[in-house]
C-alpha cells in the first residue's frame, strides 16, 4: 500500500510502555519516514469498537494486558506459538482485511538469551507463576532438556503450572515460595514476578552464580539482578526481552528484515534513563 502507514500498542494502563519509542526507532533505521507507531489506552470493553475503526493505513498493533487473550475471539488466525499460550501480543492488520495474531514474547525470550551465549541447558528454574511464568515456560521448551523449577506462593498457582507443563510438554517440578533460594543454583533461573517480589532472595545468590534472566526492566538492575552481577553472573534483562520481542513485531509488521536490534536498544535505554 503506497502512503503512510500506522502501527501502535494498546493496553490499559498504557503510559508507560517503551515500544513506541522502540518501533520508532527501528523506522527511522530503515528508513520508513513514512510510518507511525502511537499508544492507545484500550481495555478489553473498547477493544471491539477499536479494531472495527482502523482503516487501511493500519498495519500491526503491539498488545500488552489486558488484551493478549480478550483479542483471540476478535482475530481471523492465531499462529501456533500464540495458541499455546492462549496470549496474542502482535496483530498484523493485513490488506484484505484479515486481522492475524501471533506471540513474539516467546522467540523474544529465546533470541536474548542466544544473544547472551544461552542456547541450551540442561535445567532450569522459574520464579513466579503468572502470565509471563507460562511465557517462560513455552520459551523453556524449545532450550531445555531437562527438568523445570517453578516456584510458586500457592496450590491454585501450583495446578496451573502443572496444567500449563502438560500442555506445553515439558517437565515441571512445582515447588514452595518458601524454598526459592534453592532455586539460585539452577544453570539458568528465570524472574517473572513484579518489582520488589525477589529482592530477598539476592542475599542467597551463590557466590558463582549461572545466568539469571529477570524479565523487569524499571527500576532496573532489581536487587536480584546487581546481586548476580557483582557475583560474576550472565544476567539478561527486561529491557532485553523487550527489544527482541519488538523486533519480530517490527519485521512483522513492516516485511523488512532484520530489524535494527542495536539501535532499537539504544532507544530503549535513552528513554529509561531519562525517566
Amino acid at each position: 500500500m503506497a502512503g503512510s502507514r500506522r502501527a501502535a500498542v494498546l493496553g490499559s494502563p498504557i503510559a508507560h510502555s517503551l515500544s513506541p519509542v522502540l518501533h520508532r526507532a527501528a523506522y527511522a533505521e530503515l528508513g520508513l519516514t513514512d510510518w507511525t507507531y502511537d499508544r492507545f489506552e484500550v481495555d478489553e470493553a473498547a477493544l471491539p469498537r477499536f479494531l472495527e475503526g482502523l482503516g487501511p493505513e493500519w498495519a500491526g498493533l503491539s498488545l500488552t494486558m489486558p488484551l493478549k487473550r480478550a483479542v483471540i475471539p476478535l482475530l481471523d488466525e492465531i499462529s501456533e506459538t500464540a495458541s499455546s499460550v492462549d496470549a496474542v501480543n502482535t496483530v498484523v492488520l493485513h490488506q484484505d482485511g484479515r486481522r492475524t495474531g501471533d506471540n513474539t514474547d516467546i522467540p523474544g525470550m529465546v533470541a536474548a538469551l542466544a544473544e547472551h551465549g544461552i542456547e541450551k541447558v540442561d535445567s532450569a528454574a522459574v520464579l513466579g507463576a503468572g502470565a509471563t511464568a507460562s511465557s517462560a515456560l513455552a520459551a523453556l521448551a524449545r532450550i531445555c532438556t531437562g527438568e523445570i523449577a517453578v516456584y510458586v506462593r500457592s496450590e491454585t498457582r501450583a495446578a496451573e503450572m502443572r496444567e500449563w507443563a502438560e500442555r506445553l510438554d515439558v517437565q515441571v517440578r512445582v515447588e514452595d515460595w518458601a524454598d526459592a533460594e534453592q532455586a539460585l543454583r539452577a544453570p539458568l533461573v528465570i524472574a517473572t514476578t513484579p518489582a520488589g517480589a525477589t529482592d530477598a532472595l539476592a542475599a542467597a545468590v551463590p557466590e558463582r552464580p549461572a545466568a539469571l534472566f529477570d524479565v523487569l526492566y524499571d527500576p532496573w538492575p532489581t536487587t536480584l539482578a546487581a546481586r548476580w552481577s557483582a557475583y560474576g553472573g550472565a544476567v539478561v534483562s527486561g529491557l532485553d526481552l523487550l527489544v527482541h520481542q519488538a523486533v519480530f513485531q517490527v519485521e512483522q509488521m513492516t516485511g523488512r528484515t532484520p530489524a535494527p536490534v542495536a539501535a532499537m536498544r539504544r532507544a530503549g535505554e535513552r528513554a529509561l534513563a531519562e525517566r
